[in-house]
């Protein structure tokens, strides 16, 4: 069993959702694929003015995501600003092609840029099934965090795990390093998707992109530069690779406390 993720990475236009809109469709046009994957805030760059720029949960960023899902017969994920009872969250979602849709609101706010002071974080992982894929989805400053994306048993065994950011190039080294770690102490693909050039602060962006399987090894990487690329995925080697080296039945047990 195959999966084809297409990763989009791109130099988002500062605070203008109808021109990244534009831009992601001419990006994907004539793509096919079964999972395309967006970076962090792909409609806005990663802005700290929500009161401005926020979207209600059922809103036109959900609508253009079920259009396109629809359109390509794939599921498309990443994260938007939202609105939801008065409060503002960094949401991403999963849309499929048949107007399903879940959400996962990043957990881990980035205190650095300011982030806590103008968003609410999650408390809920998302495991979402996809063509016979179990697939967890998170947002940039969440890699940090092992804990929170530890592979367990108890959550039912996911077999990919997604990145999606707006990480600086400063810390691009960081990026590189812990997504393979990830993917490597979780048995899993990893699929790491960044935006690239220089964003409304004068923060630059470098995008290494990313794909790497469960031994590490890098499938796939994109340096500065604006693409789409599509890598498949390869589930009977996954499972092999996890029945021979059984290391997520040994890890130790834990709960976090949310």
């Amino acid at each position: 069993m195959t999966l084809t993720v297409t990763t989009v990475q791109i130099d988002l236009i500062w605070e203008d959702k109808a021109s990244n809109f534009q831009k992601i469709n001419d990006l994907l046009r004539g793509c096919e694929t079964d999972l395309v994957v967006l970076p962090e805030m792909f409609t806005t760059g990663f802005s700290m003015q929500p009161e401005k720029l926020a979207d209600v949960f059922i809103s036109e960023t959900l609508e253009w995501m079920l259009e396109k899902a629809a359109a390509m017969t794939a599921a498309i994920t990443g994260s938007f600003i939202c609105l939801e009872n008065g409060r503002y969250y960094n949401r991403l979602l999963f849309v499929k092609p048949d107007g399903t849709f879940f959400k996962y609101d990043k957990r881990h706010l980035f205190t650095f840029g300011k982030e806590n002071e103008h968003y609410t974080e999650g408390s809920e992982k998302l495991i979402v099934e996809w063509r016979g894929w179990k697939i967890c989805p998170l947002v940039c400053y969440d890699l940090r965090f092992p804990a929170w994306s530890r592979n367990q048993k108890a959550n039912g065994y996911y077999d990919l795990l997604l990145y999606i950011a707006n990480w600086p190039a400063a810390r691009s080294l960081a990026w590189k390093t812990l997504l393979t770690a990830r993917a490597i102490e979780n048995q899993c693909y990893a699929v790491g998707v960044n935006r690239v050039g220089e964003d409304g602060n004068g923060i630059l962006h470098s995008g290494e992109s990313s794909v790497i399987d469960y031994e590490g090894t890098l499938l796939f990487h994109h340096p500065n530069t604006e693409g789409v690329n599509t890598t498949t995925l390869f589930k009977d080697k996954l499972e092999n690779f996890r029945t021979k080296f059984g290391f997520l039945e040994d890890q130790d047990s834990f709960l976090i406390n949310t």
